[in-house]
């Protein structure tokens, strides 16, 4: 009987390849999933890897081929102050992450244009991109072109709002039917005893994540608050001017409008809408996404609450799980869970 293979306080690929008697080129084809391996081959080599007690230095390795990893963002092209966040963590991250051999790109894709985004992404090459975080509406083309960059080894992440029918390999984002369920219940505490009609902004209804807002909050009005009227959704695509056009013309044809939830962005028209609307009771307020905008809006009771995500967080997220991907290494659930959070006037982080 073969005496049993001690595990060693450092093993290396030499003392794997002379256990698993195979060479060296074997041993690494194994570790990087490189085909032309046969099956009993590869079993051998695992089995030399347990028994050993071998732990790949990723790191190592990678600067050892001088590997560089290049990731790409693909974000829509709006203005939107949190869009504007969120392309400024990417570039601090990119400047932190030089010396990790890691490069960041952002590319900005018209919004809520499925055909641009797929356009987008079929041109990523396949060869110069280990990872592709999108942001973009769920569509047949969307995921065509997703199946594309998958075939081609590239690991695909969502980002914000969630592409579940496609082949990507993780989302990076919140619960946006608890978050659209969370503003549900702040606005009817909020509104308490008051009976009336509510206003929903949206962006569009290509848009999973408004879409899943708008899911959740009416969820929970129907369940919690069933005396108040909630209006169809208003999609104002995310633009401040069309936003500040439809707004007033809900509330000229609803004089009792006692709530607004705003799911997305734009808004910068809602406020400016604000500035022309005399209501005899100002409205209830829940927004989206801690901004400069809503930070004003909060402080000056604008706005009541606001529901956000951190920018950072997201897009550390996103890139530790691509490159986790990249190295076929595990991914810790619970530090990538994004956080849903509550601002209001008093709790402003300074």
């Amino acid at each position: 009987m073969k005496p049993a293979t001690r595990a060693l306080s450092n093993p290396t690929i030499n003392d794997i390849a002379r256990v698993a008697r195979v060479s060296l080129a074997t041993v690494d084809r194994v570790l990087n999933a490189r085909p032309g391996v046969r099956e009993a081959t590869v079993e051998k080599v695992n089995k030399a890897i347990a028994e050993l007690g071998y732990v790949r230095d990723t790191a190592a390795a990678n600067l050892a081929r001088g590997r560089i990893y290049h990731f790409m963002f693909i974000l829509p092209s709006n203005s939107n102050e949190f869009l504007v966040m969120l392309e400024a963590q990417i570039e601090q991250l990119n400047r932190r992450m030089r010396h990790e051999r890691t490069r960041l790109s952002c590319t900005r894709v018209t919004a809520f244009d499925p055909m641009a985004l797929a356009e987008t992404i079929d041109a990523v090459d396949a060869s110069k991109v280990d990872g592709v975080a999108i942001f973009g509406p769920e569509t047949p083309s969307v995921r065509d072109s997703i199946a594309h960059l998958k075939a081609n080894g590239v690991t695909v992440v969502s980002l914000v709002a969630d592409i579940p029918s496609s082949e990507r390999d993780f989302y990076v984002g919140l619960d946006n039917v608890a978050a659209g369920r969370t503003a549900a219940q702040l606005l009817g505490r909020f509104l308490g005893e008051t009976r009336g009609r509510i206003a929903v902004l949206t962006g569009s209804m290509l848009a999973r994540d408004h879409l899943e807002r708008r899911l959740g909050f009416d969820e929970v009005m129907a369940r919690e608050f069933p005396d108040l009227e909630i209006l169809a959704s208003l999609e104002g695509r995310d633009d401040p001017a069309l936003i500040e056009k439809l707004v007033p013309e809900v509330l000229a044809s609803h004089d009792d409008v006692i709530g607004i939830y705003s799911s997305a962005a734009g808004n910068e028209g809602l406020l400016r809408a604000f500035r022309t609307w005399q209501p005899a009771r100002r409205p209830v307020v829940i927004a989206h996404e801690l901004t400069p905008l809503s930070r004003s809006a909060l402080a000056t009771g604008a706005f009541d609450a606001v529901i956000s995500q951190d920018c950072g967080h997201l897009v550390r997220s996103a890139v530790r799980i691509m490159r986790a991907y990249s190295d076929s290494m595990p991914i810790n659930l619970a530090q990538e869970r994004i956080r849903i959070d509550i601002y209001l006037k008093e709790n402003m982080p300074q």
